[in-house]
């Protein structure tokens, strides 16, 4: 377990993983899953270590997180990085990791449609298809909400909000936002991770204009959900992270 940054600088097997989870943050800021500094994304490590965004002395958000905000935390969550600290709610990446040990990645967001649509009360639903399969495939399976609206910084917090996700890749927090996780590689796991945020944002956001356009949103029929295509990972995943990754330097 490194102990301080200067340890961390002398790890070079992290710098690739350390990039890939400052650029998935800033991805999500140039999204607009998150607002100013709040929101933050874990990688594993090992069975027992975590890379995950800290803040920084010079916190400027996470549209300007880099590398060097990317620090290794046991999931006791210990680990000495100076003026560098981890989040409030890092137990909420612990507890995960911790319980699903296949889980490579854990995204907390605060997309703002996702928080109003969970104020509502309508739950996400499969209201379109073709559109973006992977998200109507996520509001079909089940997107369940945790009903409390805490910081999750304590265990005990962080073990309700787990039970609440159960075995299920989303978890909407109730006037919150999100919590996504991936299994896999830790690289692979950020994207697919960021990328199912996307997804409910994309859903929220929909539900939401039906809803003041004074529509009623329905979910597709069960004949046209069986014939949406696997598109697979190298479409659904490979290429929209990389286009998600070009549009940061457009």
């Amino acid at each position: 377990m490194s102990s301080g940054r200067a340890d961390v600088t002398s790890r070079p097997d992290l710098a690739e993983l350390r990039e890939t989870v400052a650029v998935a943050c800033r991805v999500m800021a140039e999204r607009g899953l998150v607002e100013h500094v709040l929101g933050h994304i874990s990688a594993r490590l090992s069975a027992s270590e975590l890379l995950v965004r800290c803040r920084g002395p010079e916190e400027s958000g996470l549209a300007y997180t880099t590398a060097e905000d990317i620090l290794p935390v046991s999931l006791d969550g210990g680990g000495d990085h100076g003026a560098w600290a981890a989040p409030n709610e890092l137990p909420i990446h612990t507890e995960l990791m911790r319980r699903r040990p296949a889980i490579g990645a854990v995204v907390h967001a605060h997309p703002p449609a996702v928080v109003a649509l969970s104020l509502v009360g309508v739950p996400p639903q499969p209201i379109y298809g073709a559109y973006d399969i992977p998200g109507a495939r996520l509001a079909a399976d089940g997107i369940p909400t945790w009903d409390r609206s805490s910081l999750i910084r304590t265990p005990a917090l962080a073990a309700e909000m787990a039970d609440a996700l159960g075995d299920r890749p989303v978890l909407i927090l109730r006037g919150h936002g999100l919590v996504s996780v991936a299994e896999g590689p830790p690289r692979l796991a950020v994207a697919r991770a960021v990328l199912q945020a996307v997804a409910v944002d994309t859903l929220a956001r929909t539900t939401l204009t039906v809803l003041s356009s004074g529509g009623v949103p329905r979910p597709i029929s069960d004949e046209d959900l069986a014939e949406l295509p696997d598109l697979g990972s190298g479409f659904t995943v490979d290429t929209l992270w990389r286009h998600l990754c070009r549009r940061l330097t457009a």
